[in-house]
């Protein structure tokens, strides 16, 4: 009975687990189901984007993957100046191509490339697994050697261009170059492309760069050397980084044994051998036209620079790069530069750092980074360099453009040269001829550039503000600025040049570029046009720029060694005195920098001079020599004005023209100031009302082109001008150098560095 009564019981419990077991695997089923469906879902998502951004990939043809990746420069006429690579690339046919080197290249680089059809599946996959897993010593790439000759031949490198989009359309050109071309083919033309480090493109070339001989007669350590450096041809050249070279090499004879190319024996008897054994002993130069190299070498510096920034290289990329170079413009700064034929230099020592651009875009139209610099090839730029103080050139841009913007002075504004302490200390400024001219203009301070009332004015506006007038005019400062900074900044020709365009175009600033546009192998041009941006008012441009003509027109202005008869233009000079502790060693005239910003309506050029190591013996400027920076610039701007307008500036509509003292004289409309009264007279202040500083020094932004502030405390030491014309120059009263100063402030590093550890006094002289 009890039997028969547990015996249903049992059943249903036994049908309850058949029913659970059931669901459970009915469960699993539509798991399995669902996930299935997701994944053809994402395949067939996958095919309709992979088509997709196929079906706009670019054409290649046999042209582009038998050409070289070398960049090709152009000036602004589009005429090549200088081609990255530029050598006489030894193309060779496949039937010249030792098998033996077509097995090293496919073992190490793509060893199922006689089995793809120009993609491969499963090296993508593995490659997915080895990152994810970490089981390789670096991420593994899936590109077949196909993919990356197309990348080469078509496609930038740059970071920006590392996309879905782009890998796709890879993938598609590489699976329709497979059809239209034979395996040999194709390793034909990677062969002859591929960069191979040192300016030399294809392995033909390399062989004879770095052996001394062709393919043909490479030993097998040879060739596995050529064949394993494109990856990472830098790193793997065996004349620079023979331990590198050495780990690839095996590399590569390693995947050719696996890929039983060679026998174990073989590759170890070829790993026994140097990388370095069999090099050639020279090495032919063929990586940049030489004959346009010795003109733009700071240029092109800078070129290459800026494409690097941008993510682009210029090894790879086959970019076609057009710049704003006017080539007969730079010509003939180089000319100026490196004879005698307009300017007396005194030594092949004796250099410079000139940059023009165009003020109405921000185009660097021509830049020279030094003279007598021989065949070095990317050299020191001094055009770029900040480490020198500009001197007076700084009283523009730092003083009287915004006392002008911010506080409204007229160009007849009262401005004391008296007794002159800094604040806070019984540190004392002083003019070249330690006297002091009393109450005078600011038009006469500027034009005569009287130091005193510059920095009265910088005073008066405040560092502030005068921090954000030089941030307008694109200059950042990693240091504070102080008072001295009126009288010298620690910036570059190409900064100032940039920074006094906006004088010449009415008070726009652009930001100076060398870059036009850029075309990458696929056809698409990126632009480097620069918006320009309102830095100072109209009006503060004119009664700048009006001031500045007297500099060079006036009979008391301190750079008319730079007067061009008939043409409109204004200008600045400026000259850094040395420091206390060495001026004894030194004449009583000499200078260690001397500068010259000028500019007309067409061109803006500054122009710095001096000696790389300024503390060596004789490596002074005296009195004369100052005024070659002068010169160099007069004899540029002469050149390039020949065919360019000469028009003059004209007053805005609210700038008012008064006669004062028997000279036209302005104001801004509705602010006339008060001719009686001098403005930061007697003890200078160490606070100014509309200055929330209080200590006279702001903190600047940093940005990655940023200058330093004051590395010492600036020093303008300007020689004495007393008249002269356009060729005479500033006349001969060589005044002496204040050495009242109490103050000790290390000097500016020089590009030497020779300046470590030396003292600097505010010395300060007019305006040369």
């Amino acid at each position: 009975m009890s039997s028969n009564q547990s015996n249903p019981q049992t059943r249903s419990e036994m049908h309850a687990e058949r029913n659970r077991g059931s669901n459970g695997h009915h469960t699993f089923r539509r798991i399995f189901k669902w996930l299935f469906v997701l994944f053809l879902a994402a395949i067939l998502l996958g095919a309709v984007v992979f088509f997709y951004y196929a079906e706009g990939a670019p054409s290649i043809s046999q042209s582009a993957l038998e050409s070289d990746t070398s960049t090709k420069v152009y000036d602004s006429n589009n005429n090549v100046i200088s081609r990255l690579g530029a050598q006489n690339r030894d193309y060779v046919k496949s039937k010249n191509i030792p098998a033996q080197l077509k097995s090293a290249v496919v073992s190490i680089e793509d060893r199922r490339f006689y089995k793809n059809y120009g993609v491969d599946p499963i090296r993508i996959i593995s490659a997915a697994v080895h990152n994810v897993t970490g089981s390789s010593l670096g991420l593994q790439g899936g590109s077949t050697l196909t993919q990356q000759l197309v990348k080469l031949s078509v496609f930038s490198t740059a970071k920006s261009d590392q996309t879905l989009k782009r890998k796709s359309q890879e993938a598609w050109l590489a699976i329709k170059v497979d059809q239209k071309y034979s395996k040999q083919q194709i390793l034909e033309f990677y062969i002859n492309k591929v960069y191979m480090g040192n300016g030399v493109y294809g392995m033909q070339t390399a062989a004879h760069y770095y052996y001394g001989k062709s393919l043909t007669k490479l030993s097998l350590p040879e060739m596995a050397m050529i064949a394993g450096m494109p990856q990472s041809p830098t790193n793997y050249d065996p004349i620079h980084h023979p331990k590198y070279a050495t780990y690839r090499r095996n590399q590569v004879l390693d995947a050719m044994v696996a890929n039983k190319q060679i026998t174990a024996s073989q590759a170890t008897a070829a790993k026994a051998v140097g990388v370095q054994s069999d090099l050639a002993k020279t090495h032919p130069v063929s990586t940049i036209n030489l004959t346009n190299q010795k003109y733009i070498d700071a240029y092109l510096k800078e070129v290459y620079s800026e494409l690097k920034s941008d993510g682009y290289n210029t090894n790879t990329d086959g970019l076609r790069v057009y710049t704003n170079l006017n080539m007969s413009a730079q010509k003939h700064l180089y000319s100026i530069a490196n004879s005698n034929n307009y300017v007396a230099y005194p030594s092949n020592k004796f250099q410079l750092g000139a940059t023009m651009v165009n003020p109405n875009n921000g185009k660097v139209v021509a830049m020279l980074g030094g003279r007598k610099t021989s065949n070095v090839s990317f050299g020191l730029n001094r055009a770029v360099q900040t480490d020198r103080s500009s001197g007076s050139t700084a009283k523009p841009i730092a003083d009287y453009g915004p006392a002008i913007q911010y506080l409204k002075y007229p160009t007849y504004q009262p401005v004391q040269d008296t007794q002159y302490y800094y604040p806070g200390s019984t540190r004392e400024l002083n003019d070249f001829d330690n006297r002091h001219e009393g109450t005078i203009t600011m038009r006469k301070a500027l034009v005569e550039s009287r130091n005193i009332p510059a920095v009265r004015t910088l005073d008066a506006v405040g560092i502030n503000r005068a921090t954000n007038f030089l941030g307008n005019l694109g200059m950042t400062f990693n240091d504070k600025l102080t008072l001295q900074n009126g009288i010298g900044l620690y910036i570059s020709t190409e900064q100032e040049a940039a920074a006094y365009a906006a004088f010449a175009n009415g008070g726009t600033y652009y930001k100076p570029h060398l870059l036009d546009h850029v075309v990458t192998a696929d056809g698409k041009s990126h632009s480097y046009g620069v918006k320009g941006t309102r830095a100072m008012s109209p009006a503060t441009a004119f009664m700048i720029t009006d001031m500045l003509k007297g500099v060079i027109t006036s009979t008391n202005g301190s750079g008319t060694a730079a007067n061009i008869s008939g043409l409109y233009q204004a200008g600045k000079t400026g000259t850094t005195a040395y420091p206390d502790d060495y001026a004894s060693s030194v004449p009583s005239d000499a200078a260690m920098d001397s500068w010259f910003t000028g500019y007309t309506k067409n061109y803006s050029l500054s122009v710095w001079t001096g000696y790389d190591k300024q503390f060596e013996q004789g490596h002074y400027l005296p009195y004369e020599q100052t005024k070659i920076a002068q010169e160099i610039y007069r004899s540029e701007m002469s050149y390039v004005q020949q065919n360019a307008s000469n028009t003059d500036w004209t007053a805005p509509s609210d700038v008012v023209a008064t006669r004062r003292n028997g000279t036209t004289e302005y104001y801004v409309a509705g602010y006339p100031g008060d001719a009686s009264t001098a403005t930061n007279d007697g003890i200078s202040s160490s606070t100014n009302a509309n200055d929330s500083t209080g200590n006279n020094e702001a903190n600047t932004n940093s940005s990655s082109k940023s200058s330093s502030s004051s590395k010492s405390s600036s020093t303008s030491t300007e020689q004495r001008p007393t008249g002269g014309n356009g060729g005479a120059g500033g006349g001969g009263n060589n005044d002496t150098q204040n050495t009242n100063s109490n103050s000790t402030e290390t000097t500016p590093n020089t590009n030497n560095g020779d300046n470590t550890g030396r003292t600097n006094t505010a010395t300060t002289k007019n305006g040369q």
